[in-house]
């Protein structure tokens, strides 16, 4: 099994990297970018057949490493 998480900053978390990247979009004359909002992606591959502990073991590894609960969010998509 494989999962996919998605972490992304809270609504309202200053995300200077996303700025930055705005910016240069609108100097590469993508003036149409009102806002950027940067993440990571991350792959795990899985050795778990049952989707339900599969999902709550990837859960406890955002909380305790791939993302910072207090100004990040995180989703998480199993794929067989």
């Amino acid at each position: 099994m494989k999962a996919r998480v998605h972490v992304t900053l809270k609504n309202g978390v200053l995300d200077p990297q996303g700025r930055a990247i705005q910016h240069a979009l609108g100097a590469l004359g993508f003036q149409s970018v009102q806002d950027v909002r940067q993440g990571k992606y991350i792959e795990i591959d899985l050795n778990e057949k049952d989707t339900g502990k599969a999902r709550q073991a990837v859960d406890q590894m955002c909380r305790n490493l791939l993302a910072n609960t207090v100004i990040e969010n995180y989703a998480i998509d199993l794929v067989d």
